[in-house]
């Protein structure tokens, strides 16, 4: 499924969607992909100032692509 992601927040929803679709729980994916529950929880909260390097492991680790396209 394709979706627009135009805002951390928009990411964040999407992840926590995947992490609960998948039955992982925060700690757990924090875990997995080396990221601090906190950070993990603000993601997905849509907390603006996320690293965005942190921010492509959690999302490479729910094995969800982030592909860049231009808008028409």
């Amino acid at each position: 499924m394709e979706e627009y992601l135009g805002s951390v927040a928009s990411i964040g929803k999407l992840i926590k969607a995947e992490r609960k679709r998948q039955g992982i729980a925060q700690a757990e994916l924090a875990d997995y992909a080396n990221v601090g529950v906190t950070f993990l929880s603000q993601l997905e909260n849509g907390k603006a100032t996320a690293e965005i390097g942190k921010v492509l492991t959690v999302l490479n680790t729910l094995g969800i692509d982030l592909v860049g396209r231009r808008r028409g």
